[in-house]
């Protein structure tokens, strides 16, 4: 029986952190399940950063070690760039032709970012941002992907990848592109060290690459119970950031760790320094491979290159059969 194609991808808009580990791991046992594309989508991070590119290809640079340091293997899944293959480009453009206004509006994240980033002062009022749903679809549709690691918040974007493969089939009577289904991964939601949301931009984020002194820096400025001044004073885990991040990473502690900080038994010095310890041993292994493949840029570019030759074999079956479809 044939193994389901997959595809995923990431914007390369800069390092990644802890909070997109646990989102790594499940691509890493789905490469022994199905056939995996893995694309880095620059072209997608020019949505938002159209007026700010210079920072792209060192972006790109750093993904790519922190992808194969978290053990995606290019060996099994083609991991590129996305416009190293024209294809995800061709099949946007000849969608385009078929996509009605309206579907592309009425995605919730287009008004909610067009908002979002409005109030920031960034004009993202523009054609790209209006169709990057589509040029998603395109990513996925293009491999003839039939699966999709997605977050509950990707949902409605799948469903549209699903109306444009209904589209085309209508009118083009050709079922060759398949509707691809989601798979729901139980994604650990991690807080910024400082209780927002992760990110790099915050100065809140714990890099996929950090240090031992880096780890503990931050988990120095990590949020505590607030109610509590003194060592022996009963504290309240479930306001805690460093709890939560305990209970996720230090599964063997945690229990006991909380009820001693409940009794006044445990400081949060000494908690925090076994968490920093529980993070260094997790992200140890990832800084050791990342350290081998940044001394090795050929490698890094070879990898890419037979990547992309082996995704644009994929892509350029399923282009072949769009333009027979389409009589062009």
């Amino acid at each position: 029986m044939d193994k389901g194609t997959i595809f995923s991808g990431m914007r390369p808009t800069g390092r990644l952190h802890i909070g997109h580990l646990s989102v790594l791991e499940n691509w890493v046992k789905l490469q022994d399940e199905y056939k995996c594309y893995f694309g880095i989508v620059d072209w997608h991070a020019l949505t938002t950063s159209f007026d700010a590119t210079e920072e792209i290809q060192g972006n790109i640079r750093q993904m790519l070690l922190d992808w194969l340091s978290a053990g995606l293997d290019p060996e099994k899944s083609p991991i590129f760039v996305q416009s190293s293959v024209k294809e995800h480009g061709e099949l946007h453009l000849l969608l385009s032709m078929i996509t009605p206004l309206s579907w592309l509006e009425r995605i919730p994240t287009y008004k909610d970012q067009l908002q979002q980033l409005g109030s920031q002062g960034k004009d993202i009022s523009t054609y790209g941002f209006l169709g990057y749903p589509l040029l998603m679809a395109a990513d996925i549709l293009v491999y003839r992907a039939n699966a999709v690691p997605v977050g509950e918040d990707q949902l409605p974007h799948l469903e549209f990848t699903r109306e444009i493969a209904r589209r085309f089939h209508h009118l083009f009577g050709q079922e060759i592109l398949p509707e691809p289904q989601a798979i729901l991964a139980k994604v650990a939601m991690l807080p910024g060290v400082d209780g927002r949301k992760m990110s790099k931009s915050y100065n809140n984020d714990i890099p996929l690459s950090a240090t031992p002194e880096e780890i503990w820096q931050k988990v120095q400025m990590m949020v505590t119970d607030p109610a509590r001044i003194k060592k022996s004073d009963p504290g309240h885990p479930d306001v805690c950031i460093v709890h939560t991040y305990q209970n996720i990473y230090n599964t063997d502690e945690v229990e006991e760790l909380r009820e001693n900080c409940c009794q006044g038994k445990i400081g949060c010095v000494e908690c925090k320094k076994r968490l920093a310890a529980i993070l260094d041993k997790k992200l140890a292994p990832l800084r050791e491979k990342r350290a081998y493949y940044a001394e090795k840029p050929e490698l890094l570019q070879e990898i890419l290159e037979t990547s992309s030759e082996k995704a644009r074999a994929a892509a350029g079956e399923t282009m072949e059969l769009v333009r027979s479809a389409m009589h062009i």
